[in-house]
């Protein structure tokens, strides 16, 4: 099969990119396009050129792989080298864009001389989500052809625009109407007979008429919170000055600056590993991905709570019926009136149609009986956190429910091994654990026992990917990975009070960190209750610590909850959140009583106590087996837990700054905080191992 399929109709060339599945533009696919070019010019016959594509997108862009190899991804032709070759091609170029021209694939289009759109496409620039910006171009044609506002906006989100705005704002000339491709034929035959310019952005100026006299200012400011601690966003606004300033040459040149500085960060590194993390992530060691999925056409979730309730969100928004029990009629009642009300709020919002409303409460029914469940095809529990609660519910799913439903247990902290023990298909039988908001938050954990079946796994993995989750794989130990990993940094957050920092201090220095909250707004925002019913259901395993989380659990024996009593680590008027002299006299009287020393505490100390200990856990999870590789631990932490994307994650920032400064400092502290020290601050085998032999986390492979 060529990657490039090249014809001529009625004297019109035709160049079919044909490189599945995105028509990623390695050096392969760039020197076919450049020989084909060369065919086109070759020919006196053809008298115009037509760009399209075989695949269901025109073009995802840049072919990434080779981020990794500078060498391959320059070497000739390069993709701005393509771009330039079509500009000055000396016969009109059509570009057919269908489904989507992502990236460098938009960036093609543009060294066109017009370009056609089916009504459906999506054109876009992503790169910023990669750390890096566009480098072929699209900083300085995007300005010239649609203007300063949109170019900024399409490249400092990521997001793609509908072809209908993109046709308003200049980037497309033409929107078909019939067949894209006999239709792109049809416009290049007439520019060509009609002697057409053939039209570049060398000639054209970016239009500032209409800019304010602080925009860049101002648009700086507008994005300075979304943004913070990256680094690809500040380097696209200076293209886009670069273009307002330079001749198209000139700007080019500075975009090729500024990509290079960009692909050279820590900051691109990051996102470049959590892109392909999440692409690894459903690969599971010895589960063949084309084992055959179950059916799943309707879901039931036992309980109508806030959890409850997120979770048949995402199914109904997938248009799969949901049913919802819940014993307590009246609770089950409030559950389903607060979906609808989530659903009205976005109408009201303009996201959703009052139709669309209606439509999707359709799809939800209610039962107070588990007789009603027999014909589901997946159960999802969601009650109360405790081990006797969950067993009684499974015990009457594997009654009620058909042979091949699969059983999952929203659990965040349980042994879903023991759950599974209660019924008598265990191979049915998994974790399915949402975060909260669980119709907002992108992760799901997806727990693999002991028994479960391959089969079972694969399905939710497929209906994860359905429901637009980022499903990752886990096993079975307590917290799983995203909870078991915050343990300690909770820990340590809890210990730094009583050892004598603040509330305010803490979480400053991770915000500064880069954390989208500090540990003590989490904490009150969660509620100091939840962890205090977790650690009452493991004493045995802290009651060597008398200081451990004593502060959070004086807090929660006094009804001080968090935001919901207005009343946690911090106090709380209306929104706003206050430091209270209360909690510093509370964590000093109990340093005192267990005679806790308590002292100045840096910034650096706070951040490396807690987030090393955190990845000194996730190097234990990786020696346990319970994540399958290292990246999996930073996808649970970019998406759930809001550890900063841009530092790729507590694993992929340990290899950025080394393991041997994250054992050297876990050894510092082991000795400088004496017992307490020698009892928390052990290094993990493995990240002993991993630095002794000079390698990385993403290095360390788990035997299966």
């Amino acid at each position: 099969m060529s990657i490039v399929n090249y014809e001529v109709r009625d004297n019109i060339a035709i160049i079919t990119l044909n490189s599945p599945p995105v028509n990623g533009l390695g050096h392969p696919l760039r020197t076919a396009i450049v020989d084909s070019l060369d065919n086109a010019a070759a020919d006196d016959s053809v008298k115009a050129v037509v760009i399209a594509s075989a695949q269901k997108i025109f073009c995802g862009g840049a072919d990434i792989s080779e981020f990794s190899n500078p060498k391959l991804a320059m070497a000739e032709p390069h993709l701005p080298g393509v771009i330039a070759k079509m500009e000055t091609f000396d016969k009109p170029i059509v570009a057919a864009i269908n489904g989507m021209a992502l990236g460098g694939g938009l960036e093609l289009t543009l060294g066109a001389h017009y370009r056609i759109a089916e009504p459906k496409a999506k054109v876009g620039l992503p790169e910023v989500n990669l750390g890096i910006l566009p480098g072929g171009g699209g900083t300085q044609r995007v300005p010239r052809l649609a203007g300063v506002e949109l170019a900024l906006q399409m490249m400092t989100s990521g997001a793609p625009i509908p072809v209908a705005k993109a046709h308003k704002a200049g980037l497309i000339d033409r929107i078909s109407e019939g067949n894209l491709i006999d239709d792109a034929v049809e416009y290049a035959a007439e520019l060509a007979d009609n002697g057409a310019e053939l039209r570049n952005c060398h000639s054209i100026e970016v239009d500032t008429s209409n800019l304010p006299e602080n925009f860049f200012i101002e648009f700086r400011q507008s994005i300075a919170r979304k943004s913070r601690g990256f680094y690809a966003p500040e380097r696209i606004v200076q293209c886009v000055e670069a273009a307002l300033e330079l001749p198209l040459a000139d700007g080019l040149k500075r975009e090729q600056q500024l990509f290079s500085e960009c692909l050279a960060t820590p900051q691109a590194r990051a996102q470049q590993h959590l892109f392909f993390a999440e692409r690894a992530a459903t690969k599971v060691p010895g589960v063949d991905p084309k084992t055959p999925t179950r059916d799943v056409k309707k879901v039931a979730i036992i309980g109508s709570g806030t959890m409850g309730g997120g979770i048949a969100m995402n199914f109904m928004n997938a248009g799969i019926p949901v049913v919802m029990l819940d014993l307590n009629g009246e609770a089950l009642g409030k559950g389903i009136a607060v979906i609808r009300k989530n659903y009205e709020i976005s109408a009201k919002k303009g996201r959703l149609t009052a139709e669309k409303v209606e439509h999707l409460m359709s799809l939800l029914s209610g039962t107070t009986s588990y007789d009603d469940l027999g014909d589901v095809d997946l159960v999802i529990e969601a009650v109360f956190e405790k081990m006797a609660v969950k067993h009684a519910v499974f015990k009457e799913l594997d009654r009620v429910c058909k042979t091949g439903c699969i059983l999952a247990s929203n659990t965040s902290t349980l042994n879903i091994d023991e759950i599974a023990a209660v019924t008598s298909r265990p191979q049915d039988v998994l974790g399915l654990h949402f975060f909260s908001p669980a119709n907002v938050m992108r992760l799901l954990e997806i727990v693999r026992c002991e028994k479960t079946a391959d089969d079972a796994l694969v399905t939710c993995i497929k209906l994860a990917q359905a429901i637009r989750k980022v499903p990752v794989i886990v096993g079975v130990c307590f917290g799983f990975v995203g909870n078991r990993m915050l343990e300690p940094y909770s820990r340590e957050g809890m210990r730094l009070l009583l050892e004598g920092a603040t509330p305010t201090q803490i979480d400053k220095a991770l915000y500064g960190f880069g954390f989208a909250m500090g540990l003590c707004a989490m904490g009150d925002m969660a509620g100091l209750d939840v962890g205090y019913f977790v650690r009452e259901s493991r004493r045995e395993f802290i009651e060597h610590d008398k200081s451990y989380c004593a502060l959070g659990d004086k807090l929660a024996e006094l009804g001080r909850y968090g935001q919901k009593t207005a009343r946690g680590l911090y106090l709380y008027e209306g929104r706003e959140q206050k430091e209270d002299p209360e909690v510093i006299e509370l964590a000093t009287q109990i340093a005192a009583d267990l005679d806790i020393e308590r002292r100045e505490i840096s910034d650096q100390e706070i951040v490396e106590r807690m987030v090393f200990m955190m990845i000194n856990e996730g190097a234990l999870i990786l020696e346990e087996g319970k994540a399958n590789r290292s990246s999996d631990c930073d996808l649970i932490y970019g998406n759930g837990y809001g550890f900063p994307w841009w530092r790729g994650g507590p694993m992929q920032y340990a290899d950025e700054i080394g393991l041997e400064s994250v054992l050297n400092a876990i050894n510092k502290y082991r000795s400088e905080l004496g017992e307490y020290g020698e009892m928390w601050f052990k290094p993990a085998p493995v990240l002993e191992q991993l630095v002794a032999s000079g390698k990385k986390f993403r290095q360390y492979k788990i035997s299966v």
